[in-house]
């Protein structure tokens, strides 16, 4: 019996199929029709306007409606070469070179995309004889699938797309083929090269991988769903784990029950859903640490010892301390400083669906400067003791029995767990652990990135009107006397000289000088001025010359300048200086969406300061409702002892803390400061940390009273005393029912190691933070507590760190609390919006996403000391909770995948450590392991 061969050819069968429909008198073989449940004639014929062959049709075929045909399979199979060796007279099946090949007898998907056989010219495919190839126009129908002698076939190699030559063909038959491949190879290679220009890169996806289209489809297919499921939920259901590419049964059912549940609901509408089924990474197995066990656990130890020591220290403070790490605390028998014996102010709860604009006052804040209007004297009396000031009920009998209760750490305590924190940091396991434990959450994020990146990107595009550019943004971390670019203070002093070139200005050895008179002692005119005359602006020679860096405060070098214009205390009472912040506030109203909290100096050298400062702001109602304002306290008392301004270090103290406590007590007695203080959120400390520090801090140490050597207290020093304080007052303003203050340091730029420890206690957010990259412990910590990070890229490279090798990306994926800001706009920045410039350049540095933006803007209203009532608009009523429920991404356009995924890895990083240790197994560390913090020789 005559073997028949069937050769298999790469080529589409979408280019082919409307070539053999055009060939006059095609039919179709009599089992093909019959296959197709059709009635069959003796020849039946295809036409263009059959179903089948139309889109329709072929849609119908595919999705099940009638039964495949072989045929039909046939042209369906994917691209496969030809096979080396078939053997004849078995069924047609797979082979060493062939995935499926179509057999009658096999229900799986050929492997092959198309096949050409020998046919007739009246469109009958012809059975090839034994011998000899058959004569065209025979009307003999063949069997695809005919048993006949087995006989081996010599392998054919032939090139993908073109077809086989068999020396045994006619030269008629191989000639028509080798056109008809010719001309679908041609039309192919041309269309590849249309393809090819039209795309603009290298790893853009051609048109036959619409990803967009796949996201379209995948919506309305969701959309569908939610609207037809009462209908036909098991179809619909059944539709979308097909496409969804569900894989377990278990996942089904869980969808099958929760739709079940929305339409026993009532398909009740929810505006923005939340967005929890997202791809998750999870870690099974016994040892997910990849770490003993017993590793795991004493790691567990210290790390848990450190966030019990943060948490006594904020909450005494009454700073903000991370809810989901407070829980995991109490889990294990841990008990939190109970706040409640102040009673909470009562505030108007905010509307869910509120506006994102919180209403305006129509009346000033500072308007209301009558003492009578203010509360009443408490007649208590205060007096600093030891470097803190203590109060007392009445201001005649200030001793021991009429001291009120406001606790405080004292020094011995502090400098206890100043030791347990630095041998934490140093313990060679622990180091281990941190690391480990970093370097997976890197790797988890990045998982998270490339399973639900699309998915993040689609739920911000559900969201109508909102998108980066009117989201809540707050620089938390600039300084007020830079807060404007070079080309506005420019033209503000060409303004003023042209405006008031009269006016005295300054007074130079008892003599006044006018702006003109200034000026032309520097042989200067309005015209001369330019950008580069002012040489504000940081360059490569201030890398890491801090001192080159504080003289470019200086316009045109000149120090006089600087007091005329940007300070608040000189001749003209800060005029300039509240006109240009006046205009830098005016700015930020008209962005509506940009907010900024611009830090002021208090030195500490008199009394009078924070009164003049507070003058300052109300006489030229320097006030905006986009501006929190920050007190930064300079580490300069060696400057100020050396020019014999202060006899010790508790005389810079009383100087800032005196009066805080005076308008508190008595808010009648400093009418004015009592007013600013309403916007003032907290306290900063800054200068160069590299500077060298002559004095490790311990209990030898002098006390402030005592310290009057020219060395500088070291900066965990400044930190205690000006926490130990503003604890106390935060106490003291509590039980007044006023807001209280924050510490917000400069930390971790430069220097050594142990500022982030004294930052980690002390304060409730850091600025900078560079150094954490070389401390995993720290890292770690400031992770699970979630201690916030206000971070300036512009302002580390110019100084500190060069921008490629900022670790701001790293935290971030490692989902430390961060934030972007600007630091010093005059000196780094070169747009009338600075905030806005630090994130363009961030995202095309690092390519940060929109949704990696939108997450750095959450982070710094949450972050910043606006009012809880402020963050409820600009975030939504519930910012304060846990866990995606606290997000509200018609507000800050944050998808409630990004928020749970950072939630959860939270969570789960908590339970980790906290399962392996329990409140009883909480040891002391062990004496030889603890670092002593003894003074350093010759260090006095």
């Amino acid at each position: 019996m005559a073997s028949s061969v069937v050769v298999f050819h790469h080529v589409g069968y979408r280019k082919l199929f409307p070539w053999f429909l055009r060939q006059p008198g095609r039919t179709v073989p009599r089992k093909i029709g019959e296959s197709l449940g059709r009635p069959f004639s003796g020849s039946l014929r295809l036409a263009p306007a059959d179903p089948l062959l139309t889109e329709r049709g072929r849609s119908q075929l595919c999705s099940g409606a009638v039964a495949r045909p072989a045929w039909s399979r046939l042209l369906r199979c994917p691209t496969t070469r030809q096979s080396s060796s078939v053997t004849a007279g078995a069924p047609l099946c797979r082979s060493p070179h062939s995935r499926d090949l179509l057999c009658p007898g096999n229900n799986r998907s050929s492997g092959v995309r198309m096949s050409s056989s020998t046919s007739s010219s009246d469109g009958q495919v012809k059975a090839k004889p034994k011998a000899q190839i058959p004569k065209r126009g025979s009307n003999t129908s063949p069997d695809l699938c005919a048993v006949s002698e087995p006989k081996t076939l010599k392998p054919q190699r032939s090139l993908p797309g073109t077809a086989v030559s068999l020396s045994q063909l006619p030269v008629d038959l191989r000639t028509s083929m080798e056109e008809k491949y010719k001309e679908l190879a041609e039309e192919l290679y041309s269309r590849s090269m249309a393809e090819s220009e039209m795309r603009s890169a290298p790893y853009e996806f051609p048109e036959d991988s619409p990803i967009e289209q796949l996201e379209e489809r995948r919506h309305r297919l969701e959309r569908q769903i939610s609207q037809d499921i009462k209908l036909e939920p098991e179809i619909l259901l059944r539709a979308k784990q097909d496409f969804m590419k569900i894989d377990s049964a278990a996942d089904f059912e869980l969808m099958k029950e929760k739709s079940v549940y929305e339409v026993e609901m009532g398909f009740k509408e929810r505006q923005m859903p939340l967005e929890r089924e997202y791809q998750r990474v999870s870690i099974s197995g016994e040892e997910k640490c990849g770490v003993p066990f017993t590793d795991l656990v004493d790691a567990a130890k210290c790390v848990v010892k450190a966030l019990i020591i943060r948490e006594k220290y904020i909450f005494r403070s009454m700073q903000t301390f991370c809810k989901t790490t407070a829980h995991a605390l109490q889990d294990i028998g841990t008990s939190s400083p109970d706040l409640r014996i102040y009673e909470d102010t009562a505030e108007t709860p905010v509307d869910a669906d509120a506006p994102v604009h919180p209403p305006v006052s129509e009346t000033h804040p500072y308007d209301n400067q009558d003492p009578k209007n203010m509360p009443p004297d408490t007649g208590y009396g205060c007096k600093m003791v030891d470097g803190v000031i203590h109060v007392f009920n009445k201001k005649t009998n200030m001793d021991k029995s009429t001291e009120l209760d406001l606790p405080y750490p004292d020094l011995k305590e502090y400098l206890a767990d100043t030791n347990v924190m630095m041998s934490l940091i140093i313990n060679g396991p622990v180091k281990s652990f941190c690391y480990r434990r970093l370097q997976y959450l890197s790797s988890k994020f990045q998982m998270h990135i490339l399973l639900n990146e699309l998915k993040e990107l689609a739920a911000q595009k559900r969201v109508p009107h909102r998108d980066f550019y009117n989201i809540r943004k707050v620089d938390t971390h600039i300084h007020a006397s830079s807060c404007m670019n070079q080309k506005h203070l420019l033209r503000f002093i060409k303004r003023a000289m042209k405006k008031y070139p009269d006016e005295i200005v300054h007074v130079e050895r008892g003599h006044g000088q006018t702006l003109r008179d200034v000026f032309e002692t520097m042989n200067l005119t309005a015209y001369d001025l330019s950008v580069d005359t002012l040489d504000m602006h940081a360059d490569r020679n201030t890398f890491h010359r801090f001192d080159k860096f504080n003289s470019k405060y200086n316009p045109i070098g000149e120090s006089i300048l600087r007091e005329i214009f940007i300070k608040t205390d000189n001749y003209v009472e800060g005029k300039y200086f509240a006109h240009i912040v006046k205009e830098v506030m005016y700015d930020l109203e008209e962005s509506k969406y940009q907010n900024s909290e611009l830090r002021l100096s208090i030195y500490g050298r008199s009394r009078d300061e924070w009164d003049k400062l507070a003058e300052w702001a109300v006489k030229h109602r320097v006030y905006s409702d986009n501006v929190r304002w920050l007190i930064q306290v300079p580490r300069l008392f060696d400057v100020y002892q050396t020019k014999k301004q202060l006899a010790n270090f508790q005389e810079m103290l009383e100087n800032i803390f005196m009066p805080l406590f005076e308008v508190t007590i008595d808010p009648g007695s400093h009418p004015e400061l009592h007013l600013f203080l309403e916007h003032v959120v907290g306290f900063d400390s800054v200068d160069d940390e590299s500077k060298p520090e002559h004095h490790i801090f311990n209990l030898d140490s002098p006390l402030p009273g005592d310290w009057t050597n020219e060395h500088n207290p070291p900066y965990s020093y400044y930190l205690y005393y000006t926490y130990a304080n503003m604890t106390v007052l935060n106490h003291l303003r509590r039980r007044r029912g006023f807001h209280t203050f924050v510490l917000r340091p400069h930390c971790g730029e430069a220097g050594p190691i142990h500022h982030l420890v004294s930052g980690f206690m002390l304060s409730e957010n850091i600025s900078h933070g560079l150094l954490l990259r070389k401390a995993p412990v720290l890292q770690y910590l400031y992770y699970l507590a979630q201690v916030g990070i206000a971070m300036s890229p512009l302002s580390n490279n110019s100084l500190f760190l060069s921008y490629h090798r900022n670790p701001l990306m790293e935290y971030l994926s490692r989902g430390l609390m961060i934030s972007l800001s600007t630091d010093d706009p005059l000196q780094f920045h070169f747009t009338k919006e600075p905030l806005m410039e630090e994130y363009s350049i961030a995202a095309q540095v690092w390519k940060l996403s929109s949704c990696d933006m939108c997450e750095l803007a959450r982070n710094s209203v949450l972050m910043s000391g606006f009012s809880h009532k402020v963050k409820s608009y600009w975030l939504g009523p519930s910012y304060y909770k846990e866990g995606p429920e606290s997000n509200d991404i018609r507000r800050t356009n944050v998808p409630d995948i990004r928020v749970a995924y950072r939630f959860e890895t939270l969570t789960e990083e908590l339970n980790l450590i906290t399962h392996a240790v329990r409140t009883d197994e909480l040891d002391s560390i062990d004496e030889e392991d603890t670092l002593t913090m003894g003074p350093v020789s010759g260090g006095r």
